[in-house]
């Protein structure tokens, strides 16, 4: 039985005549940019959100670089982020001039851990950008305490978590922004590239209107200097029809990974966390630990099964951060990257199929 890592076509043709006839509405009304669907969906996805204002874009990372740009961070500033997460995060923070200092994470949400926080505090610190990594809300009471205190401003990387929440408030909406993806493979996906960003300030949101837009308000002036970031109208014609299952999707990942540990339980390595007050999880991947990658893996890929590693490298252990890395030590987030491996996850994934993904597991690992 052939399981992929996701099933975007399964997906595709479960929904197939509403995306198509949306993809043709757009075609045929010749409102491509900045149109109706653009404006809708953002409407929409701020509603569900629970946000003042969410502003659509080019992709995750310009969500990233934008809202850091209408936030202030700029050259000679310092942001204290997560090692273990996509180059994305960090790729970000250099666009603007600042320095990423990386603290480490926790070991059993593999996301940062507030308690390293505040000792990396210094005078150029001036932003925390946690990522709710894998779907799973990062720490944002702790998180947000240490930044009221050391007047700081968090920027949330929600890449990973649309629809995950946290002491009852949805990621991207705690923060002074939250930044999303909508890389296909997502839990909310398009078919192509788009990003946008979540913000309960009227002033940031502003600000990020005119920097996706060339850094005009008003058509053909230009105040400041801005991008050219915008969510296409076929892009958000398919958001919206995704947008309205979403709840429907992240259930059946919930269900699929629930399916996952218990199958796990009786072997050994570590499963990720369920909702066990520390939020709502919503399985962007199902990331397990384990001493067997290696020989779980292979078992795994002879079957026809998916599966791989996030992230095999740390960002402090990138080439691309040497020269700000240099000598630093972060020993849970090199231990994950020693040991994570990702199974299948999306919501169309069938109980037989998990089931089939177990038994090769436990073919190998026995149990």
């Amino acid at each position: 039985m052939n399981i992929p890592m996701v099933d975007l076509k399964g997906q595709y043709l479960a929904m197939k005549d509403e995306i198509d006839s949306g993809v043709l509405g757009v075609l045929e009304s010749t409102a491509f940019i900045l149109g109706p669907n653009v404006q809708s969906f953002e409407k929409e996805a701020a509603d569900y959100l629970g946000v003042e204002h969410a502003i659509s874009c080019a992709n995750g990372t310009e969500a990233l670089h934008l809202a850091l740009l209408a936030a202030g961070i700029g050259e000679g500033d310092e942001v204290i982020t997560t090692p273990f997460t996509f180059i994305a995060t960090a790729e970000a923070i250099v666009y603007v001039g600042a320095t990423p200092v990386f603290v480490d994470v926790e070991p059993d949400t593999y996301n940062i851990d507030p308690a390293k926080i505040e000792a990396a505090i210094t005078d150029k610190t001036r932003a925390v950008l946690p990522v709710h990594l894998f779907g799973q809300p990062a720490d944002m009471g702790a998180i947000m305490a240490i930044a009221d205190k050391h007047n700081l401003k968090v920027i949330e990387d929600c890449a990973q978590s649309f629809g995950a929440s946290v002491d009852g408030k949805m990621t991207g909406g705690i923060g002074i922004a939250g930044c999303h993806s909508f890389f296909p493979s997502k839990n909310l996906g398009c078919y192509g590239d788009g990003g946008m960003v979540t913000t309960n300030d009227d002033e940031l949101a502003a600000k990020l209107k005119q920097l996706r837009n060339h850094g005009s308000a008003e058509r053909y002036h230009h105040d400041i200097i801005g991008y050219n970031s915008r969510l296409d109208e076929i892009q958000a014609a398919i958001l919206r029809s995704k947008l309205k299952r979403i709840e429907s999707f992240n259930k059946g990942r919930r269900r699929a990974a629930h399916q996952y540990s218990e199958g796990l339980s009786a072997i050994e390595g570590t499963t990720p966390p369920h909702e066990d007050g520390k939020g709502v999880h919503v399985y962007h991947q199902y990331t397990l630990l384990t001493d067997r990658r290696d020989d779980i893996m292979k078992a795994l890929q002879e079957a026809g099964i998916g599966c791989a590693v996030y992230y095999p490298i740390p960002l402090h252990r990138q080439k691309a951060f040497a020269e700000v890395c240099q000598g630093v030590s972060l020993p849970v987030s090199e231990e994950l990257a020693s040991r994570c491996m990702a199974l299948p996850i999306y919501p169309e994934l069938t109980e037989e199929q998990v089931e089939t993904v177990l038994g090769v597991i436990r073919g190998v690992m026995g149990g």
